[in-house]
């Protein structure tokens, strides 16, 4: 283990220090008519955290480290940022408007060195935890090794403790022996509503101990240290560690003679304590009993510095929230608003002349030059910028299966998988599946037999040893590439979160997949949401899907996830019905992944294909038969673009069925018999609603803005189409699904699907009692079409 110890900082350095602290945690709040006076969150909470940052950029940090920044403490972030010379001051000045600094730090929005997006709490914090994870995988597969390892630090508010996702992924940790990650909690024991419960950190200290971290309580700076030396100090120290929190936090906003008085009041005249009290002014008092370790930078730097290990470290640093504005401490700060005569007496206290906020050095009685000096070698910034770049990884032409003649989506993923786990190439190497202890049932299991479960350490399959007979062989290796996941969600999103930013944050790209149940995309859709905000890349086979899983009940069926994938944005989602539409959609996702070309379109489609971005597979279990077809060049763009005519209309045709995924057998039936009755029904298979609608929305818009040549590729497939021709759309999903499809050229649309919970039985059942079975589709063709009656319809349940 290297030492990372630095050297005692200068005392020019530590004034240098502590003069940045102050004028960082207050730039934001010092812009006469900016619309950030009116942030009181942000003015709050960064102030609290102003020091610990200060201690960690200018100090401790190497550019190796990440850091995800809690979430009201952009305002430091970015006046830290702007000092290193990494953020303009027009977007400083924007703070919070168009264009400009982001009210949380984005990795995708902002132009700054923002490591981890922050905003939804305790994701980031999650995430430090799982890149810390993806670190290990990468070095373990002797990657990256000109990188240095690098710390993972997390910036939490102790109120963001509250959240449980930050509990599951400590429980993840601690199986994977988790290294090179601090976590520094703010421990303002205040939260957005209200002063917090006595005795949280004690809770605190014991959980993160029992997942073997190691513990820093910083709870007093130097001048409190100091105090409880002298004569009498010892009982001032027990008389803060007994005060509650709301009296502490109201005493803080009350200022030095309110303090005076309650400690006279409770310690009563006992001579030392008494001369101690008496020996300060009210604003010495103030500033005493305001020193806690999370406001005391020669207390942060050093306990920073003494860690010489790999040991994940949680530090809880004792704060004031608001510190150092007139609403410290306050149970309202957190909305609360100082008055223009408040942030004028701040201005003059700082010497910061009316019009020079934003003046970098404006108030510092340290020459510029000296200044300009200490922020040229600050570690952290030493190299410049700090994202890698990693070389695409080269996808093969075509993804070969073993053909059969009935097969499910499902089967055809771990088949495909399998397939590729047999090839000796660097694509097959950059792979790595997770799942959250579905590996098996979502059909990863081939796979991992081939290539292997990942640990730091090796770990044999006990099973295979003692000479059981199982289908799947576990054993685990620094080489394995597959990462064993708990059954929590949000763990796997955040995981592929941190696998998807490999490239950037490790400097390796990899191939992440991830498998779960499609219904169970809800449980984590926060997480999954932040790692597509993120712009990480990865792939999420979700399987099994819909009602067609008719036997397990409603528990396990999905509704809503068609309509995810559309709205989602980041991740392009698709359903396909058979293999060689899945095989041909993996291909373009693997290389899909990968790209970060530029935002133009493709003015055939009108989507930012060259932009990239996530994959969403919405797979079934249903065994279907398979079509006897060549994959054209032209059938595989029409896949990839969202849908193709799998029986193409002719020039009379009167009604169209479109459908999606698991119920085109039912579709093509339903074609087969209208055929009798009308005229030239075209087919049409949509393998993406995602995609199609996008395309289409883009295009419209482009014809707003005077491109009149603009067609996306639902318009252009169905534009042959007579007005009067009817559409049936049918999916076992959310029929608004498909919807949409009768407004591209305004025909007349049926759209059937599922809305409410699904029943137990056979699939022919629930696609009886739901709507979505051939007959369903014969009776609303009925509804679209004129003319001739539809045979063999069936009264409908």
């Amino acid at each position: 283990m290297t030492d990372r110890r630095l050297a005692p900082l200068s005392a020019l350095e530590q004034k240098v220090l502590w003069l940045a602290s102050w004028t960082i945690h207050n730039a934001n709040h010092l812009r006469a008519s900016a619309d950030g006076l009116k942030v009181g969150g942000h003015q709050a909470s960064s102030a609290s955290l102003a020091t610990i940052m200060t201690a960690l950029y200018f100090a401790v940090l190497r550019p190796e480290d990440r850091v995800a920044v809690k979430p009201h403490a952009s305002p430091n972030f970015h006046a830290i940022q702007y000092l290193l010379g990494n953020q303009s001051r027009a977007k400083l000045e924007t703070f919070r408007g168009y264009k400009g600094a982001q009210s949380y730090p984005s990795r995708t929005k902002d132009g700054d060195d923002v490591d981890f997006s922050t905003g939804s709490v305790g994701l980031g914090v999650a995430q430090t935890l799982f890149s810390s994870l993806v670190q290990d995988y990468v070095k373990a597969h002797g990657w990256a090794k000109d990188q240095p390892e690098g710390r993972m630090v997390a910036l939490i508010g102790d109120a963001e403790m509250d959240e449980g996702n930050i509990y599951e992924a400590l429980i993840e940790g601690w199986k994977h022996g988790l290294r090179n990650t601090w976590w520094v909690v703010d421990y303002n024991r205040q939260s957005l509503d209200a002063v917090i419960r006595e005795g949280l950190w004690q809770r605190f200290e014991a959980m993160f101990r029992n997942f073997g971290w190691d513990v820093v309580i910083l709870k007093y700076g130097k001048l409190l240290e100091a105090a409880f030396a002298e004569p009498g100090g010892t009982r001032l120290r027990d008389w803060i560690d007994t005060c509650p929190n709301q009296l502490y936090s109201a005493l803080c906003f009350q200022g030095g003679a309110a303090w005076r008085k309650r400690l006279i009041d409770d310690i009563g005249d006992q001579g030392p304590v008494s001369r101690l009290i008496d020996s300060r002014s009210d604003e010495e008092l103030a500033r005493l009993m305001t020193n806690l370790g999370g406001h005391d930078l020669a207390t942060l730097v050093e306990a920073f510095e003494q860690i010489d290990h790999d040991r994940p470290v949680c530090f809880i640093a004792y704060t004031i929230k608001g510190f150092g504005l007139p609403l410290q401490g306050h149970k309202d700060n957190h909305a609360g608003l100082m008055t223009p005569a408040q942030m004028d007496s701040l201005r003059q206290a700082m010497k910061i002349r009316s019009g020079h906020e934003w003046d970098r050095f404006e108030g510092l009685p340290v020459a510029a030059d000296k200044l300009e000096a200490f922020l040229a070698k600050v570690p952290f910034a030493a190299r410049g910028v700090r994202r890698h770049a990693a070389p695409k990884i080269a996808v093969p032409e075509t993804l070969a299966w073993p053909a059969q003649a009935a097969m499910s989506t499902q089967q055809g993923f771990g088949l495909i998988l399998n397939e590729i786990a047999r090839l000796d190439t660097r694509f097959a190497d950059r792979i790595v599946t997770t799942s959250p202890d579905v590996t098996v049932s979502t059909n990863l299991g081939a796979f991992v037999n081939r290539r292997g479960l990942f640990a730091r350490e090796s770990l044999a399959d006990t099973f295979r040893q003692e000479r059981i007979p199982s289908t799947f062989n576990w054993d685990f290796s620094p080489k394995g590439q597959h990462i064993e996941l708990g059954i929590a969600e949000m763990n796997l999103f955040i995981m592929l979160s941190a696998l998807g930013l490999s490239h950037s944050i490790h400097g390796e790209r990899l191939l992440p997949i991830g498998t779960l149940y499609d219904p169970f995309i809800q449980r984590g859709l926060d997480a999954l949401n932040y790692a597509c905000y993120q712009d990480a890349r990865f792939i999420l086979a979700a399987t099994p899907s819909g009602v067609t899983l008719a036997p397990e009940g409603g528990a396990h069926q999905s509704i809503a996830t068609p309509l995810i994938g559309i709205a989602q944005d980041g991740i392009a989602a698709f359903e396909p019905a058979f293999v060689d539409e899945l095989a041909t959609i993996m291909r373009f996702g693997f290389d899909y992944i990968q790209r970060d070309g530029g935002d133009d379109p493709d003015e055939s489609t009108w989507l930012r294909d060259e932009t990239g971005g996530s994959i969403y597979l919405r797979l079934s279990t249903r065994t279907i038969d398979q079509p006897q077809r060549a994959m054209t060049p032209e059938l595989a763009r029409d896949i990839v673009n969202g849908a193709y005519w799998m029986r193409r209309p002719g020039p009379n045709c009167q009604v169209v069925i479109a459908y999606t995924g698991t119920v085109a057998p039912e579709a093509i039936a339903a074609a087969g018999l209208l055929s009798e009755t009308h005229r030239d029904v075209g087919v049409l298979a949509i393998t993406s609603a995602d995609r199609l609608n996008a395309g289409w929305t883009a295009a419209e818009r482009a014809r707003q803005r005077g491109i009149h040549t603009a067609m996306s590729h639902i318009e252009r497939l169905i534009a042959p189409l007579s007005r009067e021709c009817g559409f049936v759309t049918v999916i076992d999903g959310h029929p608004a699904t498909l919807a949409w499809i009768g407004s591209v050229h305004g025909h007349r649309l049926k759209s059937l699907g599922v809305e409410h919970f699904g029943q137990t039985g056979t699939i022919g059942d629930l696609y009886r009692h739901f709507g979505i079975d051939t007959n369903a589709i014969l009776h609303a063709a009925q509804a679209v079409v004129a003319g001739r009656p539809v045979r063999y319809l069936a009264a409908l349940p």
